[in-house]
């Protein structure tokens, strides 16, 4: 296949399973390999960014970081989607609770995705974009958390680009009132880069903070003890 190696990822072709999942952290990515999957092997590791492929439950899976922010996650999903042939991207990460009604540790599932960014602008559109993601990823993943006794809350969340800008973040009483459940880095881009593919992608969002409560979990619990959208995941690979 043409393209690959490409500068960002120099895994050979059909390094890569159907499915990827794609936590933010190369860490957390290791963590799932060396936890989850057997005969997992190291497929890619350009700027540390770690990808491995190997086996649950008898499925081929892979597992590779998307860096932080919008245009990483752009990046490696863009590349897998178009150059390696990868079908689903399921995105595992951390998200800032919006809703009153989300506690620390409660799992979200990103049915659409709001953003301020202008990343959409990039493919030719002008206006204003929603993206979602893929409800057949979507119902796998609520069917199997009910398999594995875990709630997961569905519904729309909202990609900054501004980390440090969402704390005080003039919209949020705004986005409050529309519904979005929580705040994250990496979905919108995620989303709109498997629409433009006629690929699938959902972002499964564990809440590691809330701006409500100003509550928040440290480094090392969201890289190591974030297991639940993890295993959902897995099952649905």
């Amino acid at each position: 296949m043409k393209n690959i190696p490409t500068p960002h990822i120099n895994a050979p072709e059909g390094a890569f399973a159907r499915t990827v999942l794609m936590p933010g952290d190369p860490l957390r990515s290791k963590f799932i390999a060396e936890r989850y999957l057997e005969n997992a092997q190291l497929v890619n590791n350009v700027r540390g960014v770690q990808g491995y492929t190997g086996e649950y439950k008898g499925k081929k899976v892979s597992v590779m970081a998307s860096g932080m922010g919008m245009p990483a996650i752009g990046i490696y999903s863009y590349e897998l989607f178009n150059f390696y042939g990868v079908e689903n991207i399921i995105r595992v990460g951390t998200a800032g609770a919006l809703s009153p009604k989300l506690k620390l540790r409660d799992v979200v599932a990103g049915m659409s995705a709001y953003t301020d960014s202008n990343y959409g602008h990039e493919l030719g559109y002008q206006g204003n974009l929603a993206p979602c993601c893929s409800y057949e990823l979507l119902r796998a993943a609520t069917d199997a958390a009910d398999r594995l006794g875990t709630h997961v809350v569905p519904g729309p969340v909202c990609s900054h680009d501004n980390f440090y800008g969402q704390g005080d973040y003039s919209s949020t009483p705004v986005l409050q009132k529309l519904g979005v459940l929580c705040v994250e880095m990496e979905a919108y881009a995620l989303y709109l880069n498997a629409a433009a593919a006629g690929k699938n992608a959902l972002a499964l969002l564990t809440i590691s903070d809330s701006l409500v409560t100003g509550e928040s979990l440290p480094a090392e619990e969201r890289q190591t003890s974030f297991t639940k959208m993890m295993e959902i995941a897995l099952e649905i690979a």
